[in-house]
């Protein structure tokens, strides 16, 4: 019989993203190829073949930078302006739910100062 138990939301998740956690530390897929373009950039992801629009440079930019973050959390409030903080959890937990973006495992490596 299937376990029908089911795991609470998090607090103030949407459906749009409630498989996704900014708390926890993401990075680009290593299965998706990004190319440039000059409204942001398309991903293709080669495993399952499909084509995702990156819509804006500071996405692009947000992606590229979410391993070098601690949380996705903390790569938005680097890279993204306040008031535009919501979207952007948005727009990740879209990219995380296509495999554009994946939990990494790896530790985050210490920039020398």
């Amino acid at each position: 019989m299937p376990d029908t138990e089911t795991t609470a939301p998090r607090p103030g998740a949407t459906p749009a993203t409630a498989g996704f956690d900014p708390a926890a530390r993401y990075r680009l897929s290593p299965r998706v190829g990004l190319r440039p373009e000059p409204f942001g950039a398309l991903a293709y992801h080669f495993d399952t073949r499909r084509l995702v629009f990156l819509k804006s440079t500071d996405l692009v930019d947000l992606v590229n930078a979410l391993a070098d973050h601690p949380s996705a959390a903390a790569a938005i409030d680097h890279t993204v302006e306040p008031r535009r903080r919501s979207a952007f959890v948005t727009a990740l937990a879209s990219l995380a739910e296509s495999g554009v973006v994946e939990p990494a495992v790896e530790p985050l490596l210490e920039h020398p100062a």
